[in-house]
């Protein structure tokens, strides 16, 4: 059964296409902002979620202390919309990005992570593009394996060598600790703090993150800021790790179904190109709000494959169903825009301006 509002989209805009319900997009900005108010902490949002400057002005305006960026080109799209505080949650490397990093720099307040001794040499480069001193802030891994450095003696020599680089000034701590990890991160932290105020520095940054640990916030002690990304949009990794609900879920892929070939299964318009591969270790690809038991079993490129076995209601050629992703994340850079709504209204459209911003 295809909703009204569905058939006005369709009809408008073609499927698939992605829609974002502007109501759930500001209470899920006021309902973090809360929380970080009531923990005692500054929210500083990761805008890789919806990668858009508006947004990210809703939510600086909301309260937000700044925004976090993946990448130097998201980082560009923000400042040149007029956002000052912005830190890059990455190592970046080469005389390209140093170049970019020194202009950035130079127009706007940056903070930029670093993990190991390649990364900090190269940042002076920027500072001194810029003519003004870089805060930079120790990566550290407290559990999850991905990058940051492993040991608090680690963090601590890495934040002297940054502290004795010209133009570069230690600014603390960078933690992305996993959700049940926070006791282990706890002790690392303080291991490090300790270390690096033995040296004559301190954290004035202490940043943890993850939307995943919004049950966890405020519980680092000395922390002062949380990077907070998919709460934007939600999805249904949120939902299975229990921080967000369905009615929180504030974008939608509508899909037409373009085939029935067997009673049993389907096809959709939208495939890996639009939902992506990333199953964020779900079942399939997708709820399908007006079939939930059906499932999105497979792709190809173009065509999402529907398995209808335990479904107790199936669709028709025809009929225009809405789609949460398993990682919205990863799907709204596959849009160059996205379509805006309030309740059955559509109120515009908006780019997905930092796109494909992956350098």
């Amino acid at each position: 059964m295809t909703t009204p509002l569905a058939a006005k989209i369709a009809r408008e805009y073609g499927t698939p296409c992605a829609v974002i319900d502007m109501d759930r997009v500001e209470r899920n900005i006021a309902r973090i902002q809360n929380a970080c108010d009531d923990a005692g902490i500054a929210n500083r949002p990761h805008i890789k979620t919806h990668k858009n400057p508006t947004i990210a002005k809703m939510q600086v305006a909301a309260g937000a202390k700044g925004i976090t960026c993946q990448k130097l080109g998201e980082a560009e799209i923000m400042a040149n919309a007029g956002i000052d505080d912005i830190l890059i949650s990455y190592n970046l490397l080469g005389e390209e990005k140093m170049a970019r990093l020194g202009a950035l720099q130079a127009k706007a307040n940056m903070t930029v992570a670093a993990d190991n001794s390649t990364v900090v040499a190269g940042l002076p480069k920027a500072a001194a593009a810029s003519g003004r001193p870089l805060s930079v802030v120790v990566e550290c891994d407290t559990g999850r394996k991905r990058a940051g450095v492993e040991t608090p003696a680690e963090a601590i020599a890495l934040a002297r060598e940054i502290a004795a680089s010209e133009g570069l000034e230690f600014a603390g701590f960078m933690l992305y600790p996993t959700e049940t990890g926070w006791a282990e991160a706890q002790k690392f932290y303080d291991e490090a703090l300790a270390g690096v105020r033995a040296h004559g520095l301190d954290a004035k940054i202490v940043s943890t993150g993850g939307t995943p640990n919004l049950v966890n916030i405020g519980k680092l002690k000395g922390g002062t800021e949380h990077r907070f990304g998919t709460y934007i949009y939600n999805d249904r990794m949120q939902v299975a790790a229990g921080v967000a609900s369905w009615d929180d879920c504030a974008l939608h892929i509508y899909s037409t179904v373009v085939s029935r070939a067997a009673p049993e299964r389907g096809i959709l318009d939208a495939g890996s190109k639009t939902l992506t591969t990333d199953t964020g270790g779900l079942d399939g690809h997708g709820l399908i709000l007006e079939h939930p038991e059906a499932r999105i079993a497979k792709f190809a490129e173009e065509h999402g494959f529907l398995d209808l076995s335990r479904s107790n209601t199936r669709p028709n050629v025809g009929d225009v169903v809405r789609i949460v992703p398993n990682h919205v994340c990863v799907v709204v850079n596959m849009m160059d825009e996205v379509v805006m709504v309030r309740g059955e209204e559509i109120v515009g459209t908006l780019p997905v301006a930092a796109r494909g911003k992956l350098r």
